[in-house]
């Protein structure tokens, strides 16, 4: 069984400071939201995940959501260049991890930009979302970076949420599921499934049939748990109102694949 591992970050104590882009801004409790992310850290460990914690970035109000800084494709981490200036001081010490993780580390450079949050990989078939934080310079150079590798590479328009996994991620099987209104074209996707609740649309495969996601989405757990899945729920409030998801505050490897 291949060794998984997880990169993750702690909090900066500025979270309340964190670009909202698509919503109303609310008020954050930061120790609050340090419980949230101590408690998903922790339900990663118990799923059998080592947790790598990538060194803190204090000064970086959204640094929490380190999956935005790197993309992973088989042993090969593409460091991400954001399209929002302030977020990308974040990539510093994602480096030196992925490096030190023994990992082959490329990078987006200027004009590019793009956000990991922007990337979903459903086997070698490799979606970008083409929006507000990434660029069609960046869309080229992830493709440039990943096809020699074997990946797929399709750009997916993005316009009503903050990244491409704000709005789809994917099942086990490959189906992509999703809150119709946050879509810009659900038929890219071969096989698609509608959730009921916007939070339903964000899963990590923790292994096996169990689903990490946020507690605010019961009508979409039950529906999974229908399907044969089994949801493991944590609640992430403080950073879904920071348009944050399960997926946003972690970058899984799973071994030399991620």
């Amino acid at each position: 069984m291949p060794s998984k591992k997880a990169l993750v970050r702690r909090p900066s104590p500025r979270l309340a400071e964190g670009l909202v882009t698509h919503i109303e801004r609310e008020k954050i409790d930061v120790d609050r939201a340090v419980e949230q992310w101590e408690a998903y850290v922790e339900a990663l460990r118990t799923h059998g995940w080592e947790t790598v914690e990538v060194d803190p970035a204090d000064d970086c109000p959204d640094s929490v959501f380190v999956e935005d800084t790197v993309v992973m494709f088989r042993n090969v981490a593409l460091i991400a260049r954001s399209g929002a200036e302030s977020r990308r001081p974040e990539t510093i010490g994602v480096e030196e991890a992925v490096a030190s993780l023994g990992c082959s580390v490329n990078w987006i450079w200027e004009p590019g930009t793009l956000d990991g949050g922007d990337v979903l990989k459903i086997g070698d078939t490799v979606y970008v979302g083409r929006g507000g934080r990434t660029n069609a310079a960046g869309v080229q150079q992830l493709r440039a970076a990943f096809e020699p590798l074997g990946a797929r590479v399709v750009a997916v328009p993005v316009s009503k949420v903050l990244h491409l996994k704000s709005a789809v991620t994917a099942l086990p099987d490959g189906t992509v599921i999703g809150h119709i209104p946050n879509m810009d074209a659900p038929s890219l996707f071969d096989r698609f499934l509608p959730v009921p609740e916007e939070s339903g649309s964000h899963v990590v495969l923790l292994g096996g049939d169990k689903l990490l996601m946020a507690s605010s989405a019961p009508k979409t757990a039950e529906l999974f748990a229908d399907l044969g899945y089994e949801p493991v729920l944590v609640d992430i409030g403080e950073f879904e109102k920071l348009e944050g998801c399960v997926t946003c505050l972690s970058v899984r490897l799973r071994g030399l694949y991620a």
